[in-house]
């Protein structure tokens, strides 16, 4: 077998993130219960119908991604194996820390499914350089649009704008990096990397340098030539994937309130994001509850007295909608997929 992060599901790595992020809602909810709190969320036929609209919003989330690694393989992977790409990278990113993600095996995935190495790697590079593209162009513009005082209101306000701030710089720095080696100098990005993780310090992760200096060479020459018309197809897939994924907060938050400022709330997810890329737990979990309970209280529009336990309540149903899901899947197709994938190897060898 390939000497890979991937293998057999632990399955205590699945519970870790589950027991942290119920954990959490729950010591939110019993801090600050309030049996007032259950008077304004109410699982009518309204909530049920906007909390179905959120996981529709998550269908667009997935849908943009699929549509995207297909305009990124050029048609080779069909609509199943696209999916089962993005249920695997998905999985990935919910286990292990949000800085890691699912992008060190994504090349893995995608080439099990019979794309060249090459294009692989282009593939995870190009997916990498719409996601840092989207953040970097949206997020300056809610910013400046509702301004930073709204944006990061709140007695936190200023500790969540050191989080976004360092989060964004990060994102925007490996934007940078990310376009020089695939437009400009590829060769020279991957002799920088691989002189920069020869420091003492950095020797450590030096392996991985060089492996992502190799795929963003191979990516820049399976990139050349391709049309305007791809890049602006690949973000208008990156726009729906992304936009969807945020505007899931709306939807839970109209199934139980009158919202008065949706891009607020929008924006506020963003920024949320962007802010996750620091979280060390696995997908965020624990540290993306709080977030959400401590940035987005204030928009409930009930008792100050209730806002934090009631936005504590709303939380679990947005990771309910967001997180877990792909939890379920990913352990239900990575045994099989193991076994497709790495069982078929294994007989070629013998």
């Amino acid at each position: 077998m390939e000497k890979t992060s991937v293998g057999r599901i632990r399955w205590w790595k699945i519970a870790l993130p589950v027991l942290l992020g119920l954990g959490f809602v729950a010591w939110m909810i019993a801090r600050d219960f309030d049996p007032a709190i259950f008077r304004h969320v109410r699982f009518t036929p309204h909530a049920l119908f906007f909390i179905l609209l959120a996981f529709l919003f998550m269908v667009g989330r997935d849908l943009g991604y699929m549509i995207r690694i297909r305009l990124f393989s050029r048609g080779q992977l069909t609509w199943k194996q696209a999916f089962r790409v993005i249920m695997l990278w998905e999985f990935t990113s919910a286990v292990t820390p949000s800085a890691i993600g699912g992008t060190s095996v994504a090349v893995v995935f995608v080439h099990k499914e019979g794309i060249p190495v090459g294009r692989s790697a282009a593939i995870v590079m190009l997916t990498s350089f719409f996601d840092e593209l989207y953040f970097a162009v949206i997020f300056p513009i809610v910013f400046f649009v509702i301004g930073g005082d709204r944006l990061f209101a709140g007695p936190l306000g200023h500790e969540l704008m050191l989080f976004a701030s360092i989060g964004y710089g990060l994102k925007l720095a490996y934007l940078l990096l990310l376009s020089y080696g695939l437009f400009f100098n590829p060769i020279g990005l991957k002799w920088l990397l691989t002189k920069l993780f020869s420091l003492p310090v950095l020797r450590r992760w030096r392996p991985g340098a060089v492996r992502a200096g190799r795929d963003i060479v191979r990516s820049a020459i399976e990139i050349r030539g391709y049309k305007p018309r791809f890049w602006i197809q690949s973000f208008a897939a990156t726009f729906l994937s992304w936009s969807s994924r945020y505007l899931v907060a709306n939807a839970l938050f109209l199934g139980f309130f009158a919202l008065s400022d949706h891009l607020l709330v929008f924006a506020r997810q963003l920024a949320m994001w962007i802010m996750l890329l620091v979280a060390p737990t696995p997908g965020g979990s624990g540290f993306a509850e709080y977030l959400f309970t401590h940035f987005l209280n204030d928009v409930i529009p009930v008792e100050t007295s209730l806002q934090v336990g009631t936005a504590a309540v709303i939380a679990l149903l947005w990771r309910l909608v967001t997180y877990y899901p792909y939890l379920i899947m990913g352990a239900l197709i990575l045994p099989r997929w193991l076994g497709q994938s790495f069982g078929r190897e294994a007989r070629k060898t013998k």
